[in-house]
């Protein structure tokens, strides 16, 4: 049998090929290892017949793993044809660390090889080594390998560094995840360019820690999440078909039940942060429910139970009863406003924080009117201050 083994370019339809659609299509079958959803479905459009499922573990036959090759060539003997197509991403030949022991094999089974090269990976992995953000002067350009770097000096050499720990730096993570979120919020680009790379000195700063009692390195932590990516994405790096988002969900909570860390959790709420802020743990813990089936078939449920508890709040504070019994009901109120926002397709987090900065907006008008006039808020009368706050919703909404 004739294998072509061919270039798919760096993912994207538009830097595929003619040559390499043409020997996909002259292959009769073919299967794309590891190609995005809109490259598949641009080959299957384009005419290329694609096998699916063919190759449970694509990654792995790229790398060159052994068990994978032999699969991959015990399958090829089950087909009939005389050609087939094997599209990898990026040039087989610089991309494919695999391809020697692949040949190799291939040929020991008796199967003729074509390669058909494509555009290569490096198209994509240029922007690592690009940088679009204009340096102020008398700066210099740094590659990853540097910042590793630095971190390792700075953990030698600066007093600060050299004191901290996994629980001292937890503060400046929080910290610095909040500020990527209020520049992603406030739609600053610079900011966000700037608050991503302090975010990522808290990452690279912790792989340091690792590394120096023996624990973990940097590479470690990239090597994890990438395996983990690849893991509970069978339906991006292998031949798995996941028709929508509910479906992916569904696989995305399968897979990592069969996980190391999935077996040791006694119940499918495991594994959400307990320092979470309270309403967002609280919405993730509702989605993890509804996806077995437990959750309000419309928002009218919601909203019928929202104010049931409601009435059980006004119960609990005409009978008097101890503050922690009040307090338990409006926690129920609130849990039941987060279900209300999940219903309703909004983060509650998010909400209640532009809430709040809406009223911070409202109210800092407020105040600078008054002072306008030489007053402070608290020397105006209730009704005054109905009227300023009514001044303010038009004009700083």
């Amino acid at each position: 049998m004739l294998i072509r083994i061919v270039g798919l370019g760096p993912g994207d339809p538009g830097f595929l090929t003619v040559g390499s659609l043409d020997a996909l299509r002259a292959s009769g079958r073919a299967v794309a290892l590891l190609a995005p959803p809109d490259l598949a479905k641009a080959l299957t459009e384009a005419g290329v017949e694609l096998v699916r499922e063919f190759v449970p573990d694509a990654a792995m036959l790229v790398r060159g793993s052994a068990e994978a090759i032999e699969h991959f060539v015990a399958r090829l003997a089950t087909l009939d044809g005389d050609e087939f197509g094997l599209g990898v991403l990026g040039n087989p030949l610089s991309d494919v660390p695999g391809l020697p022991p692949l040949l190799h094999a291939l040929e020991a089974a008796g199967h003729r090889t074509r390669i058909v090269p494509g555009m290569p990976n490096a198209t994509l992995s240029a922007s690592a080594a690009m940088p679009l953000v204009p340096l102020p002067p008398q700066s210099q350009h740094y590659s990853w390998d540097d910042l590793v770097e630095v971190m390792a000096r700075l953990r030698a050499g600066c007093p600060w560094d050299r004191e901290q720990t996994h629980r001292t730096l937890v503060p400046y993570l929080i910290e610095e995840t909040y500020e990527v979120v209020e520049a992603i919020e406030g739609d600053d680009m610079d900011a966000l360019c700037e608050e991503l790379g302090d975010l990522l000195l808290q990452i690279v700063f912790h792989a340091q820690l690792g590394t120096e009692v023996g624990k973990f390195t940097v590479a470690d932590v990239i090597d994890a999440l990438a395996n983990k990516m690849v893991r509970r994405h069978p339906h991006v790096f292998g031949d798995a078909v996941i028709e929508d988002v509910d479906s992916q969900w569904r696989n995305w909570e399968k897979l990592k039940a069969q996980e190391k860390t999935g077996l040791a959790r006694k119940s499918r709420l495991d594994g959400i942060p307990k320092h979470l802020g309270a309403l967002q743990r609280g919405q993730r813990m509702q989605e993890k429910a509804a996806r077995v089936g437990f959750d309000w078939p419309n928002v009218a449920g919601v909203l019928d139970k929202l104010h049931e508890e409601l009435g059980e709040l006004a119960e609990a504070r005409r009978e008097k009863q101890d503050d922690p019994h009040v307090r338990e009901e409006l926690g129920d109120v609130f849990f039941t406003l987060v279900n209300l926002s999940r219903a309703l397709g909004i983060d509650a987090e998010t909400a209640v924080r532009e809430a709040n900065e809406k009223f911070y907006r409202r109210f800092s008008f407020m105040e600078e009117r008054a002072a306008a006039d030489g007053k402070a808020l608290s020397d105006l009368s209730l009704d005054e201050l109905e009227e300023l706050w009514q001044l303010a919703k038009t004009q700083a909404a």
